[in-house]
């Protein structure tokens, strides 16, 4: 997520395959910008601010037309105060010319929508007064504000063959569950299960499937993901073939992964799940606690199939 307080979110989902890369346009990359202008802000809830931004030149907004993956982000990037970066501004010229701690800061975040005839997003921003970067920045945008963003990534979107759909998880990941629910074909069935602060962060959201909705509130829970596992547990699982959307704060994700693959036996094919955030990190500590994760597991995964092949070769030799 983008402040190491829950809010708008963005994946590195494992399962659905890998993120296409955007249609048309230039070359998208971690490092190529768009330059897009603030149209108009809105309060949505007490502690959500969405942003509307677009761009006069088509041919700039391209790679968001047609987009497949309703669990796109972009990074936003954020500029430091003080800091000459070269024009027109690109990461790639920043990184180039400039020592690492002048560099632009990153957040990621998740689209809601994207209006490719006005060519114009929606990105929503939770605000928590002055804490992290991207929230106070939300709540001064105002029309005609500079907004640069690099992307899009994604991962998922809701398979249409599937018998029943399941999309779980906190605000960090209720823009792309918004933007996947507007995807379910009609009729189809589909549970939901979103934990947000209070009943006061609650959303109307748009689908035209047969959807079964639970809020639930961390001034109910005493830790946060305990009730998006409890209700999890509960929940009585439709016959045939599910794809799963789960996202949120990384040990509440564990657990809940744990309870899909172990408990459920879902494959992993049938499962988009990673922590979009992480109590107590920004997004740099998220990326550096995560990429260590990955690497302890690819160790083990290596270990166990070393001792595996040293099992089968002394069994063909006995």
């Amino acid at each position: 997520m983008a402040d190491p307080v829950a809010g708008n979110g963005a994946p590195r989902s494992s399962g659905n395959g890998a993120g296409a890369p955007g249609r048309g346009g230039r070359a998208r990359s971690g490092t190529v910008t768009t330059r897009l202008v603030v149209r108009g802000t809105e309060r949505v809830t007490p502690h959500l601010i969405r942003v509307t931004a677009g761009t006069e030149d088509p041919a700039d907004f391209a790679p968001f037309v047609d987009y497949p993956h309703t669990d796109a982000y972009v990074k936003v990037v954020f500029k430091q105060p003080g800091v000459a970066y070269p024009e027109p501004f690109e990461m790639a010229s920043a990184r180039a010319e400039l020592p690492r701690e002048r560099w632009p800061v990153l957040r990621s975040y998740t689209v809601r929508e994207v209006d490719a005839a006005a060519s114009e997003l929606v990105i929503d921003f939770v605000y928590h007064g002055d804490a992290g970067l991207a929230g106070p920045w939300a709540a001064g945008a105002r029309p005609g504000s500079e907004l640069l963003v690099a992307g899009p990534g994604g991962n998922y979107s809701p398979d249409p063959t599937a018998a029943w759909h399941l999309l779980v998880g906190d605000d960090s990941a209720l823009p792309a569950i918004a933007a996947s629910l507007r995807r379910i074909p009609a009729g189809a069935l589909v549970h939901a299960i979103i934990e947000v602060a209070d009943p006061s962060e609650r959303q109307e959201l748009a689908c035209a499937g047969d959807l079964r909705l639970s809020w639930l509130y961390r001034s109910e829970s005493p830790e946060h993901g305990i009730a998006l596992l409890d209700q999890l547990r509960a929940l009585r699982f439709p016959a045939g073939r599910v794809h799963a959307f789960v996202h949120g704060e990384a040990g509440a994700i564990k657990e809940l992964r744990r309870h899909l693959l172990n408990e459920r036996d879902l494959d992993i094919d049938q499962l988009s799940i990673s922590g979009y955030w992480r109590r107590g990190f920004d997004d740099e500590g998220h990326r550096a606690a995560k990429a260590a994760e990955r690497a302890v597991e690819e160790q083990q995964l290596a270990a166990a199939a070393k001792a595996a092949a040293n099992a089968a070769t002394k069994a063909a030799t006995a």
